[in-house]
């Protein structure tokens, strides 16, 4: 592993910020720094250095780290449980009171995620009462998102989340496969709208019923991690659902009373006050 100190991660988010438009100041270092040392050995750059240097000389660099940087390594379905309880619990109380509902996706990665949402919803006849919004900071990972277009390989462990998941049909009939890809049926994203939006630069840009940002605060520090918490709940509707990831938690932040935990094991949290 290349040795790379503070000063020369401090010196990269700043070059960044100033010229990429893009904040990574308050990211958790040692995960943004083991994604920078992969940047270096990657493009066989000997120092931070070199990397700057090759963003001035190289105008779509930039772009090149940013994906590389941001890339989260998803699956459909992942933790069938927690989707179990969103068919179950979460959305049929939404539309108990509501004729449609708005979800956000924040921070979608490649799409998995938005896929298992809209195959949910199809089985349970809900698709054309939802409004689904995928976002993510970058804008290569979501044109990968609205293809759909996944690795085979990476299809059998989709398949076994969505056989835990519990759902009413057979797996395959969701995708067909083109030259070692599984191409997902474009029709289940009808209702989604997909766009660039930054976290944690970015406005707040419409109410939501369920917020599902997943496995993407465990790369912020805590300052990093109240700022985003704050815009997702001011994107909840009152009594809306905000859903983290496992290894996440709203007990610590700043809006933790303005919550309550509806399931503490999948980490799904209920807005009770603004």
């Amino acid at each position: 592993m290349q040795e790379i100190d503070i000063s020369d991660l401090r010196k990269l988010t700043e070059y960044i910020k100033t010229n990429g438009n893009y904040d990574f100041t308050n990211y958790a270092m040692s995960s943004f720094k083991r994604r920078v040392v992969r940047v270096l050995e990657l493009y066989k750059l000997e120092s931070v250095d070199h990397l700057i240097e090759k963003f001035r000389t190289e105008q779509t660099f930039m772009e090149v780290f940013l994906t590389e940087i941001t890339v989260n390594v998803t699956e459909m379905f992942r933790d069938p449980s927690f989707w179990r309880h969103l068919r179950d619990d979460v959305v049929p109380n939404l539309l108990l009171n509501h004729k449609s509902i708005n979800i956000w996706h924040a921070g979608c990665s490649s799409g998995e995620e938005v896929f298992s949402m809209a195959i949910l919803l199809k089985e349970a006849n809900l698709l054309d009462r939802v409004r689904i919004y995928a976002t993510d900071l970058d804008h290569k990972i979501i044109a990968k998102a609205k293809k759909g277009r996944y690795t085979i390989k990476n299809m059998e462990l989709n398949r076994k989340n969505y056989v835990r998941f519990q759902g009413s049909t057979e797996f395959d009939q969701y995708y067909k496969e083109e030259n070692g890809f599984a191409v997902l049926d474009p029709s289940l994203i009808d209702q989604v709208t997909f766009r660039v939006h930054d976290l944690v630069q970015g406005p707040v840009f419409n109410k939501f019923d369920l917020v599902l940002c997943r496995n993407v605060m465990i790369y912020f520090n805590q300052n990093l991690q109240n700022v985003v918490l704050n815009k997702l709940h001011e994107s909840l509707f009152n009594y809306g659902y905000l859903a983290v990831g496992s290894k996440e938690s709203l007990i610590w932040c700043d809006i933790a009373n303005k919550f309550i935990v509806v399931n503490n094991e999948e980490k799904i949290y209920k807005k009770i006050k603004e």
